[in-house]
């Protein structure tokens, strides 16, 4: 993993708890959209 790439899988990673905590509220739309930022974030970093 290249240096520059540490802060991103960070951010991926808060997305996919915030995800996982929208989930588990029951929340769907609010669990797709930081999917999404999570799918968005790596697309463009990897």
């Amino acid at each position: 993993m290249k240096y520059t790439q540490i802060f991103p899988t960070v951010l991926m990673t808060l997305d996919a708890l915030a995800a996982t905590a929208y989930g588990f509220n029951g929340d769907w739309r609010r669990t797709i959209y930081w999917l999404a930022a999570a799918t968005l974030t790596a697309t463009v970093t990897f």
